[in-house]
């Protein structure tokens, strides 16, 4: 790392003045942060990824090759965004209509995790430790802890915090223990929440 910045940048990404970048956060080959961003500690921004102005990203948020994340979005900490998945900001675009009043916010809560070539429609909130499948299309707000699959998306189950599926279908269960690492679950207000 540079003694200059608190973040290593390859040579071939572009920062631009106005942003603000963590410590210890690595931005790789032909990437561009966008004034106006701010980008926490930790975070890893692989190849070709593209941070707009107003954006915000937690720490430990790890955002693999091919990714745009466009004004309106918000990762919360320990976010993943697998290879080539989509954020969208505005829900009817037109080349010849200007539409950046209308940008609508995508929130995502800590610890979700997006597939390969999945596709967020703007304007739909991600739960924490939600799990979006690779090629899942999201039109809906997604609950915490949710499995979501397909187009367009649907929950297909629930996830621990560690990413092990939990047993049970679509519905939460009432109560849920991890085979893996032995969290447990319960469900509060039709959605699932970790047990104290």
């Amino acid at each position: 790392m540079s003694e200059t910045r608190p973040y290593f940048a390859h040579e071939s990404a572009y920062i631009d003045d106005g942003c603000r970048i963590g410590a210890g956060t690595k931005i790789w080959h032909f990437s561009h942060v966008m004034s106006g961003a701010v980008i926490g500690e930790r975070c890893n921004l692989g190849q070709n990824v593209v941070v707009s102005p107003d954006v915000v990203l937690g720490n430990n948020v790890k955002v693999q090759n091919n990714v745009s994340i466009y004004t309106g979005v918000i990762l919360e900490d320990d976010v993943f965004c697998g290879p080539s998945m989509v954020f969208t900001n505005v829900i009817n675009p037109r080349s010849h209509v200007v539409r950046k009043h209308e940008y609508r916010q995508t929130r995502v809560g800590r610890g979700a995790s997006f597939g390969a070539n999945c596709t967020v429609v703007c304007g739909h909130d991600i739960g924490k430790f939600a799990f979006i499948g690779a090629g899942a299309v999201v039109t809906k707000q997604v609950p915490d802890y949710a499995l979501v699959v397909g187009n367009p998306g649907r929950i297909a189950g629930w996830m621990c915090e560690c990413g092990i599926k939990l047993a049970g279908g679509a519905t939460p269960p009432a109560k849920a223990t991890c085979a893996s690492c032995g969290l447990s679950y319960l469900t509060e207000g039709g959605a699932l929440a970790r047990k104290p």
